[in-house]
């Protein structure tokens, strides 16, 4: 009887370059989330992914480079997450909060990548900061088209278009805000913290669609 066959171990063996880039973010972005940028080591990304310092160099290029293709990916990832769940046959506040709920489950089953883009990537700053910027850049041009769009079916599209990118940037910046509170209360669901921010935001937003905005009192200078 022929001796069975001993498989090389992990680091030997020989898998299709892409499988082992994405083995070796999905490690880098684990090590990157528990340690940060500036602290996170080259040694322990090869021990995670089970892959030679060389083998990390020739395929993704050095430590830099690599979390400038954690952030890249995990923020493409995200951005494909909210506008697979943005319905398009839906009414613009449903598309928004089906897209909301999109992020937030994404937060809760990926919270080492919003971590990463959230929290590492805007400490660091500089060139990373700015991946984040632009992946918010373009979260908020999705908003601000439901808000265009919920506007022109009242008849009112250019107030909501005079209105609808900043407003839209408020509310991308308190999604944010809610998902790292979310990271510490797991127990609450992603259909809710959807709800609760369609409640504070998207209410108001219908009240400046149809006319209706809060004002300073008199004296002020400031036009709404």
């Amino acid at each position: 009887m022929s001796e069975e066959v001993q498989r090389p171990p992990e680091r030997a063996r020989r898998l299709p370059r892409a499988v082992r880039e994405r083995q070796i973010l999905d490690a880098a972005v684990q090590v990157f989330s528990r340690y940060g940028y500036h602290s996170a080591s080259m040694d322990e990304i090869s021990e995670v992914a089970g892959v030679s310092k060389p083998m990390i160099y020739t395929y993704l290029g050095s430590k830099e480079d690599l979390f400038g293709q954690c952030i890249r990916r995990e923020a493409t990832r995200l951005l494909e997450a909210v506008q697979a769940g943005v319905q398009p046959d839906l009414p613009p506040d449903m598309q928004l909060w089906h897209g909301l709920r999109s992020f937030y489950r994404f937060v809760a089953e990926y919270r080492e990548s919003w971590v990463v883009l959230h929290r590492q990537a805007l400490t660091v700053g500089g060139a990373f900061a700015a991946e984040v910027t632009d992946m918010r850049l373009r979260a908020i041009e999705l908003v601000a088209a439901l808000v265009v769009s919920a506007g022109t079916r009242k008849g009112l599209g250019e107030q909501a278009e005079f209105s609808g990118e900043g407003l839209s940037a408020a509310l991308v910046g308190a999604a944010e805000s809610l998902a790292d509170w979310a990271l510490e209360h797991p127990e609450v669901s992603d259909g809710v913290l959807a709800s609760w921010l369609m409640n504070l935001v998207w209410l108001g937003f219908n009240d400046l669609i149809e006319g209706q905005v809060w004002k300073p009192s008199e004296g002020t200078t400031t036009t709404l």
